[in-house]
């Protein structure tokens, strides 16, 4: 028997990835939600269900990736999800009350491009990236921030002095408007 080969979206979904979130922790630390939550660069939704979860009304997300986007409608019908990259969000001038982008400004051609437009669409930012330090999982040091560069470029994209709360694989950088 051939098993069939395990998609993107299931990758992102497996049981030790989703303990390395970390999630309620990230929760906590997002709380209270606002009523609208808009998941940059959302993956398989994985955000965008604990963000339903945790109470916010109304949630939407968005990644470049349709087989992703696809996945997402899936596992996370309560949302709204499209097909659309954090430099050119499909949303009106202040929409959501936090914009949160998991694992995904340092995939971005141009972070700054990318926190500008979710300065443009919500009151709120959070950013969950890999900490910075060599690792043997996830991206090359080079391709991680640190922490004052992206200090600096949130605040260079309108927003104001972030703060940044470490977990235990990962960085989680709180901007207020």
């Amino acid at each position: 028997m051939t098993l069939a080969p395990e998609s993107k979206a299931q990758r992102l979904r497996r049981p030790e990835r989703l303990a390395r979130l970390e999630c309620p922790r990230v929760l906590a630390a997002l709380a209270p939600l606002p009523p609208r939550v808009l998941d940059i660069g959302t993956g398989s939704g994985v955000f965008a269900e604990q963000f339903l979860a945790a109470g916010a009304r109304e949630v939407s997300g968005m990644d470049l990736d349709a087989e992703l986007i696809d996945a997402a409608r899936q596992w996370v019908p309560g949302a709204a999800f499209s097909v659309a990259g954090a430099e050119h969000l499909p949303f009106t001038d202040g929409s959501f009350g936090l914009a949160f982008m998991g694992l995904v400004l340092h995939e971005s051609p141009d972070p700054l491009a990318a926190l500008r437009e979710a300065r443009r669409v919500a009151e709120r930012l959070a950013v969950l990236e890999w900490a910075y330090r060599q690792e043997e999982g996830g991206p090359p040091l080079e391709r991680r921030f640190p922490p004052e560069r992206l200090l600096n470029l949130a605040q260079a994209a309108g927003w104001g002095r972030g703060r940044v709360e470490a977990l235990t694989e990962f960085s989680l950088y709180l901007f207020p408007a």
